[in-house]
């Protein structure tokens, strides 16, 4: 079924054509992007049993889903999506967030919502209930060892901040879902991600982007060889991997912390239980479609334990052996990156794929709505 934008709301599109599919319109560098649709004919304030049939099914099917519609969105709505994903979980992805965390100062609960986040860019009076907070887009400087140059900056170079999927890995598994809700956004020029790593890979992006890549795609594009190593490996996670990480500086193209000895050792992380300790297979199966994803958070992983019994320990080699299967996952024509508007409803499956905030938004105001539930569910192992 193919709809055309009118200009009407949600709430009026649903009603005249139901939900349908919409292909998005990609860069002209995403050539081997397979992933990502949109979905008319829904009103996300008011999802039917019919309606989250056929969200469910796009979402596990396309990875991601985008919706278009109004800053009428009230983050309780947005949180009825994602309990419609995660029905018997009522808590945020990540636990109580400890101000010595990495992420502590990204979040920001929405007050009676508290699942919800504010994110964003620049200072914001009030906000659904916030008062007088500031938000920072993550800026690869604060986390990379080596920095672009002012001046470079200046002529709209920049960098990818961290991949991953959000997830805690210790205590809570991994949310299915993330829904991103753009309620301000500003508009500027593009900007250049450097990849720094030698290849001399560079992808022009969006003011503000999110950038995503298909770890689907990923396990597809390995030797039949890595493939069954990747099938055969589990990734145990840090305990507390947001304060272990924290002194720690990333590579440059954001995959992967550079192996300086900087991880805060088990002695000056918080009280350790461990069984909350995340051991998880590297290759995940999606529930619905069956196709298997090298899904891996890179920069948090402690140990590999191989199919021989033998477990990896030895950072360096560590981060080698995971960078080497998922570097080709982020090469330009892999990344889909998504040019934000107000009003845009993302949903998109937190299993199966990678993504990163990138750039920078100096004198911009940006406010997002970020909501995800920790699964009462591990992710599943491949089942052969």
């Amino acid at each position: 079924i193919i709809t055309r934008h009118l200009g009407y709301n949600s709430r009026v599109l649903s009603k005249m054509t139901g939900p349908a599919l919409k292909p998005l319109s990609l860069p002209p560098t995403a050539t081997k992007v397979k992933f990502g649709i949109e979905v008319t004919g829904i009103d996300p304030n008011n999802i039917s049993e019919s309606d989250f049939e056929f969200l469910h099914k796009a979402v596990y099917t396309h990875h991601i889903v985008l919706i278009k519609t109004t800053r009428d969105f009230p983050p309780k709505n947005q949180l009825k999506i994602n309990n419609l994903f995660e029905p018997e979980s009522s808590r945020y992805g990540h636990d109580q967030m400890d101000k010595t965390s990495i992420i502590f100062a990204d979040l920001n609960p929405i007050p009676g919502v508290s699942q919800v986040q504010v994110i964003g860019n620049g200072f914001v009076e009030e906000h659904e209930g916030l008062k007088n907070i500031t938000l920072k887009h993550p800026h690869h400087s604060t986390f990379h060892k080596n920095v672009i140059s002012a001046e470079d900056e200046a002529k709209g170079y920049t960098r990818f901040y961290r991949w991953h999927m959000d997830a805690a890995l210790y205590k809570r598994h991994p949310p299915k879902v993330t829904t991103l809700f753009a309620h301000t956004v500003p508009q500027g020029k593009p900007q250049t991600v450097r990849y720094d790593d030698g290849t001399g890979d560079e992808l022009s992006v969006p003011l503000g982007s999110t950038v995503f890549i298909s770890n689907e795609d990923a396990y597809d594009d390995l030797s039949p060889e890595d493939q069954k190593f990747a099938r055969e490996t589990r990734v145990e996670y840090a305990a507390h991997p947001y304060i272990w990480m924290k002194p720690t500086k990333a590579h440059p193209t954001a995959l992967m912390i550079e192996s300086d000895g900087l991880e805060l050792p088990r002695d000056q992380l918080p009280p350790i239980n461990e069984e909350d300790i995340m051991i998880y297979p590297l290759v995940w199966q999606n529930p619905v479609t069956g196709r298997l994803a090298l899904q891996v958070h890179p920069t948090a992983v402690a140990a590999l334990h191989l199919a021989d019994g033998t477990v990896l320990r030895d950072l360096p080699e560590v981060r080698k052996t995971l960078y080497r299967l998922v570097r080709p996952g982020i090469s330009p024509e892999r990344i889909y990156a998504h040019d934000w508007q107000e009003g845009d409803l993302v949903i998109f499956h937190n299993r199966a794929l990678l993504h990163s905030v990138v750039g920078a938004l100096d004198g911009y105001v940006r406010v997002m709505h970020q909501c995800n539930l920790a699964s009462t569910d591990p992710p599943p192992a491949p089942k052969n």
